[in-house]
């Protein structure tokens, strides 16, 4: 199934909100799950830091925390 990357990307960012730890810096960490090119590509979009194979989280930049919530907003609430 062919689908859109960036509409791919900007779910798996809006899932990873609903798990966000924020930290004091306007960052955050959340649990990942995801597919790992996926996890590249927000890399790549400067979303969250480099995702590591062995970590069981990803480290979010303050310009994700606030796409992140854009998202998850857009996508997934009621209304």
């Amino acid at each position: 199934m062919d689908c859109n990357r960036d509409k791919v990307d900007e779910a798996t960012l809006a899932l990873l909100y609903l798990g966000l730890t924020r930290t004091p810096d306007g960052g955050g960490r959340a649990w990942k799950g995801f597919d790992q090119q996926t996890l590249v590509r927000l890399h790549q979009k400067g979303w969250i830091a480099a995702p590591r194979m062995r970590e069981i989280s990803v480290e979010f930049t303050p310009a994700g925390v606030r796409q992140a919530e854009a998202a998850c907003r857009r996508l997934l609430q009621d209304g």
